[in-house]
């Protein structure tokens, strides 16, 4: 073969292989923008939500029915009851290309800023306070017949519930705990639950953490059924 048939052979093997990388972008980007209206169609999102779609090449993937793994991100979601997540991401292992759309394993995480908590708080324990967060710990304070409140705010997960526990309160400068209440009094500040709900099936709270915006929750699960795309 002459130089100049390996030059033209090489050249056409370059240009195909060109072509079928360019093909698996424009699908992959295709996959991606759908996936994002699945996204909102599961979710009720503020915002455009993100999805960025991992692996190379894409078109195997589809091939072989699952995806390797699905990120993404939304700057809202609105759950059940009308309580607001900010800064909403989510990551999804083994998602299948074809219904019943499933995901192997995913987690989505998001924050309940402190207005949530405050409006749990003010509808479940009849108190009107205002929600900060104080380093690592979530702080409310008011007053209570005229006098000066300020108590720990301990949120925690039990059995795929978020709870809200009472703690330590200052009382007009006097420091007491829940368990110096009357019981009558003591039992609406233990368990305030924050109805984290409306997310895909499968997917059950599993942690929480105290951020300077609030109390960030993740849920996790396996076989998670995502709703088709209407």
């Amino acid at each position: 073969m002459s130089a100049r048939a390996v030059v033209a052979v090489v050249s056409t093997v370059v240009v195909l292989g060109a072509g079928l990388v360019v093909a698996d972008r424009v699908a992959a980007a295709t996959a991606e923008r759908r996936a994002a209206e699945s996204v909102a169609a599961n979710l009720d999102v503020t915002g455009t939500p993100t999805v960025e779609i991992d692996g190379f090449p894409f078109l195997t993937q589809v091939l072989a029915g699952s995806l390797d793994h699905v990120s993404g991100s939304a700057d809202g979601v609105t759950l059940d009851g009308g309580l607001t997540a900010t800064d909403v991401t989510f990551d999804a292992h083994g998602v299948s290309t074809s219904e019943p759309y499933t995901v192997a394993t995913g987690s989505i995480t998001g924050t309940l800023p402190t207005a949530t908590i405050e409006q749990v708080v003010a509808e479940q324990a009849d108190l009107d306070v205002t929600v900060a967060v104080d380093g690592d710990a979530l702080v409310a304070s008011g007053e209570v017949l005229g006098v000066a409140l300020s108590a720990a705010l301990e949120p925690r997960v039990e059995s795929g519930r978020l709870l809200v526990d009472v703690g330590q309160m200052s009382l007009g400068g006097l420091t007491i705990t829940v368990d110096d209440l009357p019981e009558r009094g003591a039992s609406r500040l233990r368990g305030l639950e924050v109805p984290v709900t409306g997310l895909p099936e499968g997917l059950v709270l599993s942690s929480v953490e105290v951020v300077p915006d609030g109390a960030r929750v993740t849920a996790t699960g396996d076989d998670v059924t995502l709703t088709a795309q209407p």
